[in-house]
């Protein structure tokens, strides 16, 4: 398909007629300019991951699982957490199809507004006291609607920048995409903070928890419209096709890069289980387990992922000097040994807490801030824009999927020691793929 003939929407349509100062014919496309659009895209989507996460353990149990005590109310809302990272690897089986047959444009709308829609319905929730179960039954369904969307949101941005990233800058270029995890929650956190400081608690939870959702559905219009501006342009269509970054057939993918797809899935997942631990999972034992206000440690959160964004840069900066395979294995026999002694610290009070997230975040930063360089960087060029959509799918699901269902589950019934257990697992996962795929290690160092 040809830049010319890209099926075009309205959005694709508003967006070119926006971009008419943008870059034109012969223009040479920077990867500076590349950035800006991934990071928008990635904030958008973490913004949107981070507010569901809060209100799954400050909402959620209340509102839909009243009648369970507030450990199984929360097991539950974690159990339903997880059901996006089932759906993604389907929503991009099904927006593959569509992106083959409609063009890129078309997929980015219908799945950023599935996301957007998820999203907003969720604002809309009627608790257990009005439906009963189906509360719950409609919470899993949103819930695997923005999974579903976030399956379909992949737009190839990410591919593409590590493709025209400057020689001797490929660490530096492969952490852009992981700003947008720290700076989503650092605003996610922000918002639910306010609100409950704001708020008499029972407001809150008749109606405050919702406009977040609200917000989320606003910023992924605008996100969608930023990025729809960069991808349908002749000149990135172009690129994206130099490149051969067109989607592939999902069976001939599969059958073509099956142990790079595996490999790859697990590469990364000391990070990936890392993220869980350090964001989603202390907040609820700390919720649960403690008399502290959620203000506080949301405060926390947020100043922790404020380090993590300096730490995601400075991985660029490590992985361009000493490989991004070094880094990822390093930082993969940190968090192996912060599993065996820092979930402890959760127990040790204000300052025990405050010393988890920020050594956390700091190895969550180095690590996770290459963990995008060990998703694609060994796929045959064909199959690099599927191939990597779907390896990413399945460390999310693998590494951080059901992290915050077993890490507090195992905590509550065996102590914190065992939730690091959890974390040593991911760690112990990287480890063997980075040995055993060579042909990953030699290909991103």
């Amino acid at each position: 398909m040809s830049a010319e003939t890209v099926p075009t929407t309205q959005a694709e349509r508003d967006a070119r007629a926006v971009n008419s100062d943008g870059p034109r014919d012969g223009h040479k496309i920077a990867p500076g300019e590349i950035a800006i659009g991934v990071i928008i895209g990635r904030t958008s989507e973490f913004f949107d991951f981070f507010v569901y996460a809060i209100a799954s353990v400050l909402v959620f149990p209340s509102l839909v699982f009243p009648h369970l005590d507030p450990l199984q109310g929360t097991l539950w809302s974690f159990a339903i957490f997880a059901l996006a990272f089932v759906a993604r690897p389907v929503g991009t089986m099904i927006f593959t199809a569509i992106d083959r047959a409609y063009g890129r444009g078309a997929k980015l709308t219908i799945a950023l507004f599935l996301l957007g829609g998820s999203t907003a319905a969720i604002a809309f929730l009627p608790g257990y006291a009005s439906i009963g179960v189906g509360s719950a039954l409609l919470l899993a369904l949103f819930r695997m609607g923005q999974g579903v969307a976030l399956g379909g949101s992949w737009d190839g941005l990410a591919s593409l920048l590590a493709l025209n990233a400057p020689e001797g800058k490929r660490g530096w270029y492969a952490m852009v995409p992981q700003l947008g995890a720290p700076l989503g929650l650092i605003v996610a956190s922000l918002l639910f903070m306010f609100l409950i400081a704001a708020l008499p608690a029972q407001d809150f939870l008749d109606w405050g928890w919702r406009y977040p959702f609200f917000v989320a559905f606003a910023i992924n219009v605008v996100a969608l419209f930023a990025r729809l501006r960069i991808v349908v342009t002749p000149e990135y269509a172009t690129l994206f096709e130099r490149r051969e970054l067109q989607p592939a057939p999902m069976t001939e993918t599969i059958r073509s890069e099956w142990r790079t797809i595996i490999l790859g899935a697990f590469a990364p997942l000391a990070s990936f289980a890392m993220f869980h631990m350090v964001t989603v999972f202390p907040l609820s034992w700390v919720f649960l387990y403690t008399e502290e206000s959620p203000v506080r440690f949301l405060a926390i959160e947020a100043v922790a992922a404020a380090l993590g964004v300096g730490a995601i840069i400075a991985s660029g900066y490590l992985a361009d000097r000493v490989g991004r395979r070094t880094v990822l294995a390093a930082t993969a026999a940190a968090i192996a040994a912060f599993s065996g002694f820092a979930p402890q610290l959760l127990e040790m009070g204000e300052a025990g807490e405050a010393a988890f997230m920020l050594l956390g975040f700091a190895l969550l930063g180095l690590s996770f801030g290459q963990s995008s360089g060990a998703l694609s960087a060994s796929f045959q060029q064909r199959h690099r824009y599927t191939g990597s959509s779907l390896t990413s799918d399945l460390a999310w699901l693998f590494g951080a999927g059901f992290a915050p269902l077993a890490a507090l589950w195992l905590s509550a019934e065996f102590g914190l020691l065992a939730a690091g257990a959890y974390l040593l697992s991911g760690a112990v996962g990287t480890l063997v793929a980075l040995w055993l795929n060579r042909e990953l290690g030699r290909t991103i160092d």
